[in-house]
């Protein structure tokens, strides 16, 4: 039994640091692609049509699995929640 549970440990702990280091890389790519872009001039384009009720509450219900999994902190989560209540 120690040794399974010393397995089931090793790998929670391998699967923490890579989903750790996924994030960290992920959100540096996306800080240098902000950074890469130039200003666009405005669009004039009718609004994209807006999500339904469904599919918002489906999202919001996957950031909540994923900070009760430890994968988002407080405020990724809060974040993320912002923007998919304002899109």
């Amino acid at each position: 039994m120690p040794g399974l549970l010393r397995g089931v440990a090793r790998t929670a702990v391998v699967a923490g640091t890579a989903t750790a280091v996924s994030n960290r890389v992920s959100r540096r790519q996306q800080g240098r692609w902000a950074a890469q872009q130039e200003p666009q001039a405005p669009s004039y384009a009718a609004p994209p049509a807006a999500p339904d009720m469904n599919s918002k509450i489906e999202q919001l219900k996957q950031l909540g699995d994923l900070k009760t999994q430890g994968v988002l902190t407080e405020a990724e989560f809060e974040e993320q929640k912002r923007r998919l209540l304002e899109a």
